[in-house]
């Protein structure tokens, strides 16, 4: 059935979200998205495998990117679709539930509320509905623009990637990185360890440095980034009765976005000094750029509170095209993925009147 653009955005919400679009099968929802947009005789559409991109062209000053993602993770079983609206416990009010609701097909019927409902706005606006999030980077719809099309991008000044918030703004991100720590002793029968080494043993000394470690809380544009540096797997031994000869610790590093990626593995040098590693995922913050006017319009315009995003989202991919960006949309975070995954009525409405403030 065809996208209903003029429908109310909970309704609009709830026809996302029933069209089934798991990672990698975005084909059906991406045809729905287009067909919705070409009519609108004041977007450009263009199409880049599952992910459609639609901008205005009025040569304003400035220039925007609204983004979401229309791939979702698997359906549960039984499958927590189709959309149902249901009262809310503990205060939360009527509520939308399904799969979806809250990551991301909430902003992404914002987004397109706003290209069906604001065809002058104040300034241009790129809208991105893209594949892929949710699985491999090699799979993302923004990867694919910044390879075959960065030009429908990199001409803006702000970017909203309207991942949910719980209706706040989440300014930029913090960068993750993680190395595998290997210890390497000698393998001997645990009856005689004194014939071998214990690689395990030795993983202590990587323990003591996180244990000892002091982590950062640095200001970012005006956010606070707590960094994080953690113990997250530890491996080693073969059997019962065998001294392990191999322990490795992996770790993960959440960094600043003050910091560039070749900076957090230079410093894990420095906090690892005399150990050897290897960097096994690396993927760079973001600044919130709200010293940048663009940004600081947005944050006058919606009038909600601002604090920084403390885990890793696709804002990084903008910041990498040398955009600016921050997250705000609807939806309590923590219910992305959840089985019982659901998003109060009155953030889906809240978050498009916000984005009506600004834009219209």
């Amino acid at each position: 059935m065809p996208l209903d653009l003029t429908s109310d955005v909970v309704t609009l919400t709830a026809a996302l979200c029933d069209i089934v679009s798991v990672s990698l099968g975005e084909a059906t929802i991406a045809d729905a998205i287009e067909e919705a947009l070409r009519p609108l005789e004041h977007l450009t559409v263009t199409r880049i495998g599952n992910t459609v991109v639609a901008r205005t062209e009025f040569g304003h000053d400035e220039r925007v990117v609204l983004a979401g993602h229309i791939d979702t993770v698997p359906l549960t079983d039984p499958p927590n679709l189709p959309t149902r609206r249901l009262p809310g416990g503990d205060g939360e009010g009527e509520v939308l539930w399904g799969r979806g609701t809250v990551d991301m097909k909430g902003g992404v019927a914002v987004q397109l509320r706003l290209a069906a409902t604001v065809p002058v706005p104040s300034r241009d606006v790129t809208y991105v509905f893209y594949e892929g999030e949710e699985i491999e980077s090699e799979h993302n719809g923004l990867l694919h623009i910044q390879q075959q099309r960065p030009d429908l991008i990199e001409d803006a000044d702000f970017a909203v990637l309207l991942e949910p918030t719980g209706a706040i703004i989440e300014g930029g991100c913090k960068g993750t990185l993680r190395i595998d720590l290997t210890t390497k002793g000698a393998a001997a029968h645990s009856a005689r360890p004194w014939n071998g080494h214990n690689a395990i043993h030795d993983a202590a000394e990587i323990l003591t440095r996180l244990t000892a470690y002091e982590t950062r809380t640095v200001e970012v544009d005006g956010l606070e980034y707590r960094e994080a540096l953690n113990a997250v797997g530890i491996s080693g031994g073969i059997a019962g009765n065998v001294i392990p000869d191999r322990c490795t610790v992996t770790v993960n590093y959440r960094y600043a976005p003050d910091r560039s990626e070749e900076e957090a593995v230079a410093h894990m040098h420095e906090v690892f000094d005399g150990l050897t590693f290897a960097v096994t995922d690396n993927a760079g913050g973001a600044r919130p750029g709200l010293d940048l006017p663009a940004a600081r319009a947005f944050v006058e315009a919606l009038g909600v509170d601002v604090i920084a995003k403390q885990g890793w989202t696709d804002v990084a991919r903008f910041q990498a095209m040398g955009v600016p960006a921050v997250n705000f949309g609807p939806g309590d975070p923590n219910l992305a993925h959840h089985d019982e995954e659901r998003c109060p009525i009155d953030q889906l409405q809240s978050s498009e009147a916000a984005m009506l403030r600004w834009l219209a």
